[in-house]
């Protein structure tokens, strides 16, 4: 005999399902907490898997590069897709380089540099009928595994085991809090057991909050790139036989910042840290000099420049500090002696960019575009409905990404954008 329940039942059934599971005693169904599970990579493996291949999908996060009329997705973890953005209207993905341990890139006179964890790799693209891998320089780039900003446990019973193994980055796995506390494994972060056991060398790795934006810059023939507390230069006038030259300890020019991102303007690199925003002068190349900072209060942030004006998106909260969310606007006209012309105050930005005084800010409400005319108080004039983290403002137009998605738009009048094609992986 077949039973009917009336879909009224059926909803009181559910309520008081739910009701006994809150007022249970035992973890509750959706008692969940994240686990922090160190991933380890084989070097020999990952060497070996370096290949060029045809136009591929991808599912990873991503940052943008533009050289000429090429368009570059740095897929993390995955690697390089190359776009024909000849015509932005309808971009042709055209090849893949596979690199797993791949963050950021940098190009000159069509030599690729990229950056395979620790190893440097350098791809000749003149012909992208034909890109040839041309050089490996194995263990020259710092590298470390980027820490979660937010950890609840962390499973201690994964590590490397050998000289070619190391930890390759972190994932976060969700499981019911009575199962991680009950595995002898994973340990509370915050607990004396998680210290005692591993403390001394989580500590070892300085772990901060990180930048997506780029860290690598080329001026003349030096490559830069940084980690968390300090710059490196490499001599890339060979690219066949590159050289380090030299690790700037930076912390005893400002203090113990974490650097996050690098920008360029003529001889000087503008270093975006988490207390301010520190200009190294490069008029010896790979001799870098300490110039001036612009200091604020800890929190995330991306520079760029333009003219005689660096702008700041500042970002708090979590484990960025507790800095209110903002923009800054800095007069740059004396070098070393940055000044503030003024504040302006948005919720969560993240990347920016700036084109003939009109200013580019990613934030979580959507793609902002200001007036920046007047540095002293900059307008916001629209925003846009668009998930993105980082923008490029070419003088051409305006390309923005996402995660999995690139939007390309044409400037109009009146500080608007018009949407010209989108990428979606």
């Amino acid at each position: 005999m077949k039973h009917k329940i009336s879909a009224l039942a059926l909803i009181v059934i559910i309520c008081l399902f739910i009701n006994s599971c809150d007022n249970d005693d035992s973890p509750g169904f959706f008692d969940t907490v994240a686990v922090t599970v160190p991933v380890i990579k084989s070097k020999s493996q990952f060497r070996s898997s370096i290949s060029i291949e045809s136009a591929q999908p991808t599912n990873s996060d991503g940052k943008i590069y533009v050289y000429d009329d090429l368009l570059f997705y740095i897929a993390q973890h995955s690697g390089i897709h190359i776009f024909d953005n000849q015509n932005p209207e309808s971009p042709q993905n055209l090849i893949f380089i596979q690199l797993e341990g791949v963050n950021d890139i940098s190009i000159k006179n069509n030599i690729l540099y990229a950056d395979n964890f620790m190893d440097l790799v350098v791809f000749d693209i003149s012909n992208l009928s034909n890109v040839e891998l041309v050089n490996v320089e194995e263990d020259i780039l710092p590298f470390y595994a980027t820490f979660p900003n937010e950890v609840d446990y962390y499973q201690t019973d994964i590590f490397p085991t050998n000289d070619d193994e190391f930890i390759a980055y972190y994932e976060t796995v969700f499981t019911e809090r009575d199962e991680a506390e009950s595995n002898p494994n994973i340990y509370n972060w915050d607990s004396e057991v998680f210290l005692d056991t591993l403390g001394e060398a989580v500590a070892g790795n300085n772990i901060g909050t990180g930048g997506s934006y780029a860290k690598f810059q080329i001026f003349n023939n030096a490559l830069y790139t940084i980690n968390d507390y300090s710059l490196f230069t490499y001599d890339i006038t060979d690219y066949d036989a590159i050289s380090f030259v030299t690790e700037t300890w930076m912390e005893g020019w400002f203090g113990g910042a974490v650097l996050e991102t690098t920008f360029i303007r003529k001889d000087y690199l503008f270093i975006g840290a988490t207390n301010g925003m520190h200009i190294v002068g490069l008029q010896n190349e790979f001799s870098p000099t300490y110039t001036s900072s612009f200091l604020h209060a800890t929190g995330c942030d991306p520079v760029v420049v333009e003219d005689q004006t660096a702008y700041i998106t500042i970002r708090g909260g979590n484990t960025c500090g507790a800095i209110e969310d903002q923009v800054n606007i800095i007069d740059i006209t004396d070098i070393e002696n940055p000044v503030e012309y003024s504040t302006y105050f948005l919720s969560s930005p993240y990347g920016l960019g700036v084109k003939d005084q009109v200013l580019y800010v990613c934030n979580n409400q959507g793609l902002n575009v200001f007036n920046a005319q007047n540095p002293d108080q900059i307008v916001l004039e629209n925003t846009y409905n668009v998930t993105s983290k980082d923008v490029i403002a070419l003088s051409s137009h305006l390309i923005a990404v996402g995660e999995n998605v690139i939007h390309q738009y044409n400037y109009t009048e009146d500080f608007g954008l018009e949407l010209i094609s989108t990428i979606q992986f």
